[in-house]
């Protein structure tokens, strides 16, 4: 009851009339009968007269309030600019879908009014004009052998110079996945055939620089929590325009230590193979069966590569020609004694653990050059008939008995039967 009366009040107030008047009833006092009437009593108060009803403009009118003011003054106009803003927005990528179907449309009519046997040039001026033909050539020269690995370079750059080709008569090109993997036993030639896919890729316009970068654990994964993106992010940053070569990738994941910090790394890796794929070209390279085992742990990487090439371990006869081109590339010379020295012992050096391919045949080298020069340098010194004179033949010749040194070296070991033994 007492609210209707405050709602009359309030009617009154807002229509001005002062005479009208509300009965006021008033409940009877504790103790009075219920039968007693109820008692009616003159407003005191004139109505709309109350301080709620009171406005004073100068009350507001300080700075807080007038701060205020400015604040919403300021969220309208920034709300008029942020959807003038996205009205722009959409115009533009309304517009700029139009000018892409134009182009396609233009494309396409391009297309059909060109003649069937329009002619965009040879494959080889293609491949001469880029640089691939020398590549290609000097890769046959560097390595021997590795005719399967050789074959797939040549499917690869195959690929790229056509797609070049397609690009030129206005054909729809895309970047092939170009991601790699190398799997292999130790000195097979994977690194070779990093720089010379770096090489061919730069040439192609694949890559802005055709580097390559070598990386292990050590160089992309930290020792405690918060050094491993640095560490991988800036060996990243590095490889950008070129091949990121990561050997023996499968130390990056250890299947024993689900809080390893190799994993931090493979996903970054992961993500920019993805996402920045145009302009970074990541290598992995291992064991075969050591990679197999990695991929089935993250499938993720497995699908990101296209290019799985394996290396296949040398021949004997094969490490013996790399021997050759070795001494060539140093102006030595190889009898055919020397070689069939050499040859036996490669063959006893096959018996032996860690062998790896062309690097043991490197060292090798290493050593009979060595020995070479210790011989000549001896006989410099003790010889009296011509004064210690060395000649031209002196300096460039690898005899025999400088591989001769390596031999007995493993028949030792193998006549007593340490198989296992340590050798260079």
């Amino acid at each position: 009851m007492k609210a209707a009366a405050m709602i009359a009040l309030a009617m009154c107030g807002a229509t001005g009339t002062a005479a009208f008047q509300i009965p006021v009833f008033t409940r009877p006092a504790t103790g009075a009968s219920s039968r007693s009437a109820l008692s009616m009593a003159q407003p005191t108060v004139g109505t709309g007269t109350g301080k709620s009803l009171e406005y004073n403009p100068e009350k507001y009118g300080d700075e807080k309030n007038a701060g205020n003011y400015r604040k919403l003054s300021e969220a309208l106009e920034a709300a008029d600019v942020e959807a003038r803003l996205a009205e722009e927005a959409a115009d533009q990528r309304a517009r700029a879908g139009e000018i892409r179907r134009e182009a396609r449309m233009a494309k396409i009519k391009f297309m059909e009014d060109m003649p069937d046997n329009t002619e965009v040039g040879t494959v080889e001026e293609f491949m001469f004009k880029e640089g691939v033909r020398d590549i290609l050539e000097k890769l046959d020269s560097d390595l021997v052998g590795l005719i399967p690995v050789k074959l797939r370079v040549r499917q690869i750059a195959a690929l790229l110079v056509l797609d070049k080709m397609r690009g030129k008569l206005g054909f729809d090109t895309s970047v092939p996945s170009l991601h790699m993997c190398f799997t292999g036993a130790p000195g097979t030639g994977k690194t070779t055939v990093a720089l010379r896919m770096g090489q061919i890729l730069q040439r192609m316009g694949y890559c802005r620089q055709g580097h390559v970068v070598v990386a292990t654990r050590d160089d992309l994964v930290g020792q405690y929590v918060g050094h491993t993106a640095p560490k991988t992010k800036e060996m990243i940053k590095k490889a950008f325009g070129g091949i990121l070569l990561v050997d023996e990738a499968y130390y990056l994941y250890n299947a024993a230590n689900d809080k390893d910090y190799g994993q931090e790394s493979i996903e970054i890796l992961l993500n920019v193979m993805e996402e920045q794929k145009d302009d970074l070209i990541v290598t992995l390279a291992g064991y075969k069966d050591r990679m197999d085992r990695f991929f089935s742990y993250i499938p993720g990487m497995s699908s990101r590569i296209g290019n799985h090439i394996d290396f296949p371990n040398y021949l004997v006869d094969e490490l013996v020609e790399i021997a050759m081109v070795m001494a060539r590339d140093l102006q030595y010379f190889m009898d055919d004694a020397a070689l069939a020295v050499f040859k036996e012992y490669i063959e006893t050096r096959m018996k032996f653990p860690f062998f790896s391919n062309a690097r043991t045949v490197r060292n090798a080298m290493d050593r009979a050059r060595m020995n070479s020069a210790i011989r000549v340098f001896n006989n410099a010194v003790v010889s009296e008939g011509d004064g210690g004179m060395v000649s031209e033949k002196d300096l460039a010749v690898i005899c025999d008995a400088d591989f001769q040194v390596l031999l007995d070296e493993l028949l030792a070991y193998e006549a007593v039967g340490k198989l296992d033994a340590i050798v260079a």
